[in-house]
């Protein structure tokens, strides 16, 4: 993985940088020692990880992730841990205190490498054409320039919107350019049911279902959503819910 150290103090750079010799799968393709430094060498070099620190003359390392187009992968690099919540808001896969410490930098980089081989395993899996995503399975959802990966058992909900979709987890809502025919066809049916034209729900957020208008069904789900069962799907659903 191509990674660039961004950081003011020089010696920091090279502190880590020598840490993270250890690590074969981090190739560091290069440093910045400010903000406008690292936008040219992120359009120049493509990395696809930052070590990045906070506090920086100029533009701060929030302000340089919010001037990219397209955000690669972040880990944050600071001596202050104030900043640690606005760091997982613009969705960061870890947040390092300074002085690094080994052990702590091994954390970092599994997650890293995890999220790597997860995403990989699934792909080859579905181009056999006969994988289906569960519960188990984590996604990388992308909207903009923030970025998770999430465990579709925390996904309770995807709603289309247009051409997008609406992917419900947590307490977030990003938006993701696919249609919900696509979606449906990669999803294992035995955790996750078309309820409609419009909605996929996850079975297992479900927490009661009541009779609608016109045959159909009104679910309720865990997050405080409330999803209509067409008329058309009321049967199966009521058949997958029941013993």
């Amino acid at each position: 993985m191509r990674a660039l150290v961004i950081d003011d103090e020089r010696l920091a750079r090279k502190e880590l940088i020598s840490m993270l010799d250890d690590y074969k799968e981090i190739e560091i393709v290069g440093e910045a020692m400010n903000a406008d430094e690292a936008e040219e060498k992120i359009d120049e070099l493509k990395p696809e990880l930052l070590f990045l620190d906070i506090q920086m003359p100029g533009r701060n390392g929030f302000e340089l992730l919010e001037s990219l187009d397209k955000s690669p992968k972040v880990i944050f690099t600071t001596a202050y841990d104030e900043y640690a919540i606005k760091a997982f808001e613009v969705n960061a896969l870890d947040y390092l205190l300074k002085p690094i410490r080994k052990e702590r930098l091994d954390e970092s980089i599994k997650k890293v490498l995890e999220g790597e081989e997860a995403v990989a395993r699934v792909r080859e899996k579905q181009e056999d054409g006969e994988y289906k995503l569960g519960l188990d399975d984590r996604v990388f959802v992308k909207d903009g320039d923030k970025c998770w990966f999430v465990k579709l058992s925390d996904v309770r909900l995807f709603e289309s919107d247009g051409n997008y979709i609406k992917v419900y987890f947590d307490r977030f809502k990003p938006m993701i350019h696919k249609s919900l025919n696509a979606l449906d066809k990669k999803l294992d049916d035995r955790s996750f049911f078309r309820a409609s034209r419009k909605h996929i729900i996850n079975l297992s957020w479900v927490e009661s279902i009541e009779q609608w208008f016109n045959g159909g069904l009104l679910v309720k789900m865990k997050g405080g959503e409330r999803v209509e069962v067409s008329r058309r799907q009321a049967s199966r659903f009521k058949d997958m819910m029941s013993l």
